[in-house]
């Protein structure tokens, strides 16, 4: 199977080709552009290298969340449009668990982190096993202080991926809770993560792939507290 994933939910962006949980290809890029500028170019340069096809494709993937919300936006729509185009399958996995598969080679307690602003990160655990991320909790945003808590019960080290991998580390080390930091190739998101996620999904098709944000925008807070303040 030849699976096409996106991954556009935080600075980074990047797409994949994965045929059978080999690698194909994969084109990434950190340059702060708009993700609207570069996913498609991306994927349309990567198919042309690899002189394959979007009709060659067997599955759409995209991480749907949780992340950057415009990020997550584009990366789902962009699937979204794709799979009505081509009458192709779909499918959107948690950002956090295509994370995970990033700690394939540390082993172990695997816990992606995603700056969520205000002290808080977004979060899940998992543990390698059998060869992939075997999830331990749910995606969720918390505090850095109940993700100390929780990782001090685990009792062992864990491994931080992802663009909250500094923020989270600099706060543990502090709490005395060992962790081990991602190398800098391996802290960002990246679409074959998606791809390996994937994998084991049951496809859906357009009408059913949706974002997972886990919690409201900046801008639907404002609004219900200003509401809330009407109302008193």
């Amino acid at each position: 199977m030849l699976i096409l994933a996106f991954e556009s939910s935080a600075r980074a962006a990047s797409v994949a080709l994965v045929r059978d949980g080999n690698l194909v290809s994969q084109y990434s890029q950190c340059s702060a552009l708009t993700h609207s500028r570069t996913l498609l170019p991306m994927a349309e340069d990567m198919l042309k290298n690899t002189e394959l096809r979007l009709q060659d494709v067997d599955l759409l993937a995209v991480a749907q969340g949780p992340g950057s919300f415009t990020g997550i936006r584009i990366g789902v729509s962009t699937v979204k449009g794709l799979a009505w185009a081509l009458d192709k399958p779909c499918v959107g996995v948690s950002t956090l668990e295509s994370m995970a598969w990033h700690g394939l080679a540390a082993g172990g307690l695997v816990c992606p982190v995603m700056d969520a602003r205000r002290s808080q990160v977004y979060t899940a655990l998992f543990e390698i096993r059998d060869d992939r991320p075997q999830r331990l909790t749910e995606d969720r945003p918390i505090a850095l202080e109940e993700l100390a808590s929780q990782l001090r019960a685990q009792a062992r080290p864990a491994f931080l991926v992802g663009d909250g991998t500094a923020l989270a580390q600099k706060y543990l080390e502090a709490q005395g809770i060992p962790c081990v930091a991602a190398p800098e190739n391996l802290v960002w998101q990246s679409a074959w993560g998606v791809a390996m996620a994937a994998a084991d999904k049951t496809p859906g098709n357009a009408d059913s792939l949706l974002p997972v944000y886990l919690r409201l925008s900046q801008a639907e807070r404002e609004r219900q507290a200003r509401l809330a303040a009407e109302n008193k």
